[in-house]
C-alpha cells in the first residue's frame, strides 16, 4: 500500500511477472505463484493434520479431521449414494478456494480467487465435470432435460432454448459470485487502509481521526475470513448440487 493521496484500490489485482526473466519469459505471473504455493500448504495442512494419526487428536489433526468429515458429509448428504465417489473432487475444490481467499489476507500476498480467469476456470471444471457425470449416469437422455417432462410439443422451440441459456448460466453464475465478492471485500480493505494513511498525515489530530478507519479495518478482516470460508462453502455445495442433478435417474 502507498502512503500517496491517490488510492489505487485496484493496483492489487495487477499481474506482474516474477521469478525475474524466466517468470518473463513463461508469463508466469503472482496468480499462478499462488495457486501453487495455496496447493502446497493445503497438502502440509493435510499431511500433518493426518499423519501420525493420534488417539487424542491434537489441534491440527482434529482441524483435519473436521475438514475432511465436513466435505465428506455434504458430497454425500447433498449427492447421494454416489457422493463419495464425488468427494476427492468437491474436497479439493473447497480446500483449494478456501487457501486462495485466505491467502489474500496475508500482507503482500495475492488473492487469485479475485481473478474472473481463475473463478470461471473453476466454474468450468466444475461445468465439465458434471456433464461428463450426467452423460455416464444417464446417457442420451442427459438431453431429455432440456425439454420439460409434460410441457407441449409445441413450446418446444421456446422452452428448449430456455432451458438450454439457463443451463450454460450455470458456470457464469458460479464463477461471478465467487470473483465479485472476493474482489469486492479487498477493494474495501485497500480503500479504508488507504484512508488511514491519509489521515495519519494530516498533522496534530491526523493520528486520532486515523482511529476510525482502521477500526472499521479491523472488522472488515473479521469479515472476510467469514466470507473466505463462506464462498468457498458456497461453490463447493453448489458443485455438489450440479453433481446430484447430473447422476439423478
Amino acid at each position: 500500500m502507498a502512503a500517496e493521496s491517490t488510492i489505487d484500490a485496484l493496483g492489487q489485482f495487477e499481474l506482474h511477472p516474477v521469478l525475474g526473466q524466466i517468470g518473463e519469459a513463461l508469463r508466469f505471473s503472482q496468480s499462478p505463484l499462488f495457486m501453487l504455493i495455496a496447493v502446497v500448504l493445503v497438502l502440509a495442512f493435510l499431511y500433518l493434520g493426518m499423519r501420525p494419526a493420534a488417539v487424542v487428536p491434537g489441534r491440527l489433526q482434529a482441524a483435519a479431521e473436521i475438514g475432511y468429515d465436513f466435505i465428506h458429509n455434504m458430497a454425500t448428504d447433498t449427492i447421494g449414494e454416489k457422493g463419495t465417489a464425488f468427494f476427492p473432487f468437491v474436497f479439493a475444490i473447497f480446500f483449494f478456494i478456501l487457501a486462495g481467499n485466505y491467502l489474500g489476507l496475508v500482507p503482500y500476498s495475492f488473492t487469485f480467487t479475485s481473478h474472473i480467469v481463475v473463478t470461471v476456470s473453476l466454474a468450468l471444471l466444475v461445468f465439465l465435470v458434471s456433464i461428463l457425470a450426467s452423460l455416464k449416469a444417464q446417457g442420451m437422455k442427459f438431453f431429455a432435460h432440456f425439454m420439460p417432462e409434460g410441457a407441449p410439443v409445441f413450446l418446444a422451440p421456446l422452452l428448449i432454448p430456455i432451458e438450454i441459456l439457463s443451463f450454460l448460466s450455470r458456470p457464469v453464475s458460479l464463477s461471478i459470485r465467487l470473483f465479485a465478492n472476493m474482489m469486492a471485500g479487498h477493494v474495501l480493505l485497500e480503500v479504508f487502509a488507504g484512508f488511514t494513511l491519509m489521515l495519519a498525515g494530516l498533522g496534530l489530530f491526523g493520528p486520532a481521526l486515523a482511529v476510525a478507519p482502521v477500526a472499521i479495518n479491523v472488522a472488515l478482516t473479521a469479515l472476510e475470513l467469514l466470507v473466505g470460508v463462506l464462498q468457498a462453502y458456497v461453490f463447493a455445495i453448489l458443485t455438489c448440487i450440479y453433481l446430484r442433478e447430473a447422476v439423478a435417474h
